[in-house]
């Protein structure tokens, strides 16, 4: 036994390796930008491979997978031609644009497939509750694609909250954004992507402080959305700015059940470089989370816990965990972890039940906006 071995007050962590025995064939709907995370992933997954493929852009998806050095891909016009004609599927993954989450993944469902849905999980609380429907139905896995979930300081957002350190949690201030960020492609049209900013980068902000607290059934919300920046061909480019309908700013005040408030705001671009860090107040303890650009990874500084001791306010760092990254490990383990789900029978690692309520709370705040008023957020029996 070598010094280096008799060093080590644990035994070192081993990855698990990973059973070959099965391989799972999963289909990519859609081969645009989140596509390629997919299909970098995969590669490295011995024991999946992509089967198939649909697109609707003529010869894209033969291009991606030329490009990807991935071979033996049967290729489809569409979706539904996909499914009618493949017939030994184990998982389907939705990479389209916003507006076709919904029948893409409903369908899937319907034939028997098990779903991995990139988020938002759709444009209105409408489409979701049809998606959760067919989920039931169908008996299947349906994991919604929130990798920060996976990151290991998210993870300890939620222990502490658990841990009863902070008390009774009352008020949560959270959001992001960039003060120049605006994306292009699909987008920024409502056509496509349905809702702008609040569903790219919102949807992951309110899930980092809603799964810390268990998900709590929203209640009411107050909205509000706008477009300054994203139409104005001074911060965006001409043909971009002619096109551009959907939110690039949006804010809310959220009632949740047990008299818990979220102050919520998040944007694709504004004249300031940050709208806040998030904050989770408790009756013991508050936990400060520093704001980041876009929430679909981890986050760049430590958090910070402050509170009472011996009656003396004190406060001391979360040391910041590290972190493998949003688009290479914590990509990879999402899919993993839906992969490991399949060949269990466990459950969905994002479940569809907790983002029910995050796309809950997205259709609220545009209703809301639009109205001009608080509503009432109604949760439609699934």
């Amino acid at each position: 036994m070598s010094d280096d071995v008799l060093s080590q007050f644990t035994p070192p962590v081993r990855e698990k390796a990973v059973d070959t025995s099965r391989i799972l064939n999963f289909a990519v709907i859609g081969t645009g930008w989140i596509a390629e995370s997919y299909a970098e992933c995969i590669k490295q997954l011995p024991d999946i491979r992509i089967a198939a493929a649909a697109d609707l852009i003529p010869g894209k998806a033969e291009a991606f997978f030329k490009r990807y050095g991935i071979e033996g891909v049967r290729l489809y016009p569409n979706h539904k031609a996909l499914l009618d004609a493949e017939k030994d599927l184990d998982a389907v993954c939705v990479c389209t644009y916003n507006t076709q989450h919904a029948v893409c993944a409903i369908d899937a469902l319907n034939k028997g497939i098990n779903v991995i849905l990139e988020k938002p999980m759709t444009v209105t609380l409408d489409e979701a509750a049809d998606i959760v429907r067919a989920e039931k139905k169908s008996g299947k896995i349906l994991s919604i694609g929130f990798q920060p979930r996976m990151d290991e300081n998210m993870k300890m957002i939620k222990k502490i909250v658990d841990s009863g350190e902070l008390g009774k949690v009352y008020y949560i201030q959270t959001g992001g954004g960039r003060r120049r960020g605006i994306p292009n492609s699909t987008f920024i049209e409502k056509k496509t992507a349905g809702i702008g900013a609040l569903g790219d980068i919102g949807c992951y902000s309110l899930d980092l402080v809603l799964n810390a607290i268990g998900y709590p059934k929203p209640l009411t919300v107050s909205g509000y959305k706008s477009a300054y920046f994203g139409p104005n061909p001074k911060y965006n480019n001409p043909a971009d700015a002619a096109r551009f309908d959907v939110d690039d700013f949006a804010a809310a005040f959220i009632r949740l059940e047990g008299g818990i408030i979220v102050d919520f705001r998040i944007a694709w671009a504004m004249n300031i470089d940050t709208p806040g860090d998030t904050i989770i107040l408790g009756t013991e303890a508050g936990l400060r989370i520093p704001s980041t650009d876009c929430w679909n990874g981890s986050f760049s500084g430590p958090m910070k816990i402050y509170r009472e001791v011996a009656g003396a306010q004190v406060d001391f760092t979360v040391p910041l965990l590290p972190s493998p990254g949003s688009f290479g490990g914590l990509f990879l383990r999402k899919v993993r972890s839906f992969a490991d789900a399949i060949k269990t029978g466990g459950e969905a690692p994002i479940p569809s039940r907790q983002i029910l309520y995050n796309q809950a709370i997205l259709d609220g705040i545009v209703k809301s906006a639009e109205l001009g008023r608080e509503i009432e957020i109604k949760l439609p029996q699934v």
